[in-house]
């Protein structure tokens, strides 16, 4: 592996392991303001990323490290605490939990827009003629310009990516439990009942929405650079 190659797994993995900890903070601080304490008492409303790692070292350090260093995409995992009591009790609220992890990637995808644009008003960045995932803005020089922009980009892409695939709705991602802010209250009970009944073909689940994710991921990204760049790139 080159240096180019680590640095460039460093900067992924910094941005992941930020990123999944914003991600599980805002679960945490939703369920919080819902009533349900279980996960503030944690430490886990917090952009510490201890108390994620605490709960998940595996998907949060050990998976993601080595999947960088087989050379592998970046794949990991986090979760956030919560009382299934209360979730019973207030459907609704856990849902906008769970649209909470969501936002905060799709938060963070706008910042990383912003900061982009700031660094080419500055003259520190540029839009690249040719675009990828890991490529959106170069530096005008080298220097440590080239990691802001590496960082940018996938703070930018992987933010995309996190937020789009959590809200598939399939157990156990986000977009599962978040059905449930479309139905009445007591259709949304029975709604979380069945989703604990089915969260054992979860990881197979999973397997298939992975397959199936890049006709959806590709296009959004492409909507996205649109976003980033409406001018330029058409």
């Amino acid at each position: 592996m080159t240096p180019e190659l680590l640095a460039l797994g460093l900067i992924r993995y910094v941005v992941f392991l930020f990123s999944t900890t914003c991600h599980e903070a805002a679960h945490a601080l939703a369920a919080k303001l819902g009533g349900d304490m279980t996960a503030f008492e944690a430490g886990q409303v917090s952009l510490n990323p201890i108390p994620h790692i605490r709960r998940e070292p595996f998907g949060m350090v050990m998976v993601p490290l080595l999947a960088l260093l087989t050379g592998g995409a970046m794949i990991g995992w986090a979760s956030a605490p919560y009382d299934p009591r209360w979730q019973q009790r207030f459907p609704r609220r856990a849902a906008w939990m769970s649209l909470a992890g969501p936002a905060a990637n799709f938060a963070l995808v706008v910042v990383a827009g912003v900061l982009i644009h700031v660094g080419i008003a500055a003259g520190v960045l540029q839009a690249p003629e040719r675009l990828s995932s890991l490529n959106l803005v170069e530096p005008v020089h080298a220097g440590m310009a080239d990691v802001l922009a590496r960082f940018l980009s996938v703070l930018f892409s992987l933010n995309l990516l996190l937020g789009v695939f959590n809200l598939l709705p399939v157990p156990p991602l986000d977009g599962f439990s978040a059905i449930a802010l479309l139905m009445p209250a007591s259709m949304a009970s029975r709604w979380d009942r069945f989703a604990h009944g089915i969260r054992s073909y979860g990881f197979v689940l999973l397997l298939v929405c992975w397959k199936l994710f890049d006709y959806i991921y590709w296009p959004v990204f492409a909507a996205g650079v649109h976003g980033l760049y409406p001018s330029m790139y058409r």
